[in-house]
């Protein structure tokens, strides 16, 4: 009780993974010499290889909202035509982000929770017959619903609009088939699946997008793709690169490329399959039943008790730091996440400290209950006769 080691439960950060950690140190790496890029190149090359894609992959120094607005300001002119969809605070990200650049809008808005269809997306492209592009989420990271971006890029594939998928929480966590879909740019983090700290962002773009950014007439100076991806190329970025990042995110690619892609992905969906199962045993519900992804599990709190309240306890009781919900959200849900260097034993802990929460504030609970879901999920997984 008296020792309390800290323990990342959210979808971003992530807990990192103790190699990339230890490359960091390394980092007194001059960014214009060989050494240094050869680890650029290297990370460019596994990249496209995790991601399974022959497309250019160009890494940025930035959030993942910095990769968003670069995939504006480089692929669209002012007064394009966008089909934007919105199911949560992500979605009015991109919003946000196409109205500051002056791109006409199209929303397709969902209740938080929901998630927009395939079937909205196709409607909306064949009224909107001049739409530039579509942008989506393929997780909604604040109230744990996914999109069915399969279907939606095969819609998508069939007319000259591009589709930009933020694939931030994504990525590593559901299927995303680049070229077998559709998928004209797909965006990532460095701190969700690639287990490292914030700070590195990277697009992967299709030649269709490309064609755009001939076109494109809205500004662009440090965000600018073609000029990243030529020196991508060469081993280098066009400014001062993350050199700490890249070694971490070196480390980490290795590590997928060991374990593989589709491994990082089925162990995410395992833990969120558990967590589900677990809310039910505990007589919890989810925020996105309908639509739920396997990054974070939105959970809503009990009637009558803040969510805040859980956050709280997890972090005093147990040093854990889970998420609550964002904006209107907040005090309503509470989410765990999947992604990245999360295994069973992290949430066999996190479901039986939440048992003693649930408690403690008033909840009923059989304790035991929840956390022996998950471990039916895992013998069931692994085999077990139970």
């Amino acid at each position: 009780m008296h020792i309390k080691k800290q323990r990342l439960l959210t979808p971003g950060p992530t807990p990192l993974y103790p190699p990339a950690l230890h490359a960091m140190m390394a980092s007194d790496l001059h960014h214009r010499t060989e050494d240094f890029r050869k680890v650029y190149q290297a990370c460019v090359s596994d990249l496209k290889e995790v991601l399974a894609t022959s497309y250019d992959v160009v890494p940025l120094v930035a959030s993942g909202s910095g990769a968003m607005e670069a995939s504006v300001s480089n692929l669209f002119s002012k007064g394009d035509k966008v089909i934007v969809c919105v199911a949560g605070k992500f979605g009015e990200r991109w919003e946000g982000i196409t109205k500051a650049y002056g791109l006409e809008q199209v929303v397709l808005r969902e209740e938080y929770g929901g998630a927009v269809s395939a079937q909205s997306v196709a409607a909306a492209l064949a009224a909107n017959p001049d739409a530039k592009g579509v942008f989506i989420q393929a997780s909604e990271t604040s109230t744990g619903a996914a999109h069915d971006i399969e279907a939606i890029a095969r819609h998508v594939a069939a007319t000259g609009a591009i589709l930009v998928v933020d694939g931030i929480t994504g990525v590593g966590t559901q299927p995303l088939k680049i070229e077998e879909w559709g998928i004209d740019v797909l965006i990532g983090g460095s701190q969700k699946a690639f287990m490292i700290p914030p700070g590195l962002a990277f697009l992967a773009i299709s030649p269709k997008a490309w064609a755009r950014a001939d076109a494109s007439d809205l500004p662009k100076y440090y965000f600018n793709l073609k000029k990243e991806a030529k020196n991508a190329a060469a081993g280098e970025s066009s400014w001062t690169p993350a050199t700490s990042l890249m070694l971490a995110l070196a480390e980490a690619l290795k590590y997928i490329k060991s374990i593989g892609m589709d491994k990082l992905i089925d162990n995410a969906q395992l833990l969120a399959k558990a967590t589900r199962e677990a809310a039910a045993a505990l007589g919890l519900e989810l925020f996105s039943p309908g639509s739920p992804g396997s990054a974070v599990t939105a959970i809503k709190a009990p009637a009558g008790m803040d969510s805040g309240v859980i956050v709280k306890g997890f972090k005093q009781r147990f040093g854990a730091i889970i998420a609550n919900g964002q904006g209107s959200m907040k005090g309503q849900i509470f989410r765990i996440a999947h992604l990245g260097y999360f295994d069973f034993a992290d949430l066999f802990a996190m479901v039986a400290a939440l048992e003693l929460l649930l408690i403690s504030n008033g909840h009923p609970v059989t304790l035991g209950a929840g956390v022996t879901a998950v471990q039916r999920v895992y013998a069931e997984a692994a085999g077990i006769k139970v």
